[in-house]
């Protein structure tokens, strides 16, 4: 996959973009990161990215030619997503992330200041993201957060290509707690069922878990969910124990 990014300040993705699964990713040669500055596609001695708006109000907001021009010079005539990040998208989550994986290609646009000349949403973007219902100072950390998401479903991102399915929200659920070494640690055992290797009874006791900590946590998870017959059998054993630790 090829990611291109149009930002204002492209030195904020060294880091993120170098590091952990990521940085192996791109050294592997399974995601291909370009960084483009929207002012060096600025016209003028003074490479202005940004005006006053019409109609008066707090706040500058970026100019259409300059995003219009990089956009334009980075796809070359080719055709790919391009992708606004904006607080107005749709909002992100791992459904998301797993469909975009499976583009060839995508163009994250970083709006700053107060947003986006609206043209740019008209005629060139063709798809908003927002990673949630708050106000970031630019689009650049929630890039960051999509290409993170999104190259982690790219076969080879991780060393173990199964672990996106059992993340949480990969089936609908939280996922379920998770131990390692040693057995004990200060007073605080491991579940005796997951040393058993009994591995149905691992599985189930996992599907238990996971639905225990979706019920708490986020329970509106469970409201888009098919459970089947035997979640549900295990569903309402959790709710009574809790009604009864309760009581």
């Amino acid at each position: 996959m090829r990611i291109d990014v149009l930002t204002l300040f492209p030195e904020m993705f060294q880091g993120p973009i170098d590091a952990s699964i990521l940085g192996r990713a791109r050294a592997a040669g399974i995601v291909d990161i370009h960084l483009w500055n929207i002012r060096d596609f600025a016209h003028g001695k003074h490479r202005q990215v940004d005006d006053y708006p019409f109609g008066g109000g707090a706040g500058m907001v970026m100019k259409p030619e300059p995003v219009f021009n990089a956009v334009r010079h980075v796809l070359g005539g080719e055709a790919a997503p391009v992708i606004l990040m904006s607080p107005q998208g749709e909002v992100f989550s791992h459904r998301l992330a797993e469909e975009l994986s499976r583009e060839n290609r995508l163009v994250l646009v970083c709006g700053h200041y107060e947003g986006v000349d609206e043209r740019i949403r008209e005629a060139l973007v063709t798809r908003q993201i927002s990673i949630g219902d708050y106000v970031l100072t630019g689009g650049e950390l929630p890039a960051m957060v999509v290409i993170d998401a999104v190259v982690r479903f790219l076969p080879g991102a991780l060393g173990d290509a199964g672990a996106v399915h059992t993340d949480s929200f990969a089936q609908g659920l939280l996922e379920y707690p998770q131990y390692t070494r040693p057995r004990e640690f200060e007073g605080m055992k491991v579940p005796e069922v997951l040393l058993s290797g009994n591995h149905q009874r691992i599985a189930q006791w996992r599907r238990e878990q996971a639905l225990r900590r979706t019920l708490l946590l986020r329970p509106d998870l469970l409201e888009k969910l098919e459970l089947s017959e035997e979640d549900q059998k295990l569903l309402a054993t959790i709710k009574e124990e809790l009604e009864q630790a309760d009581e």
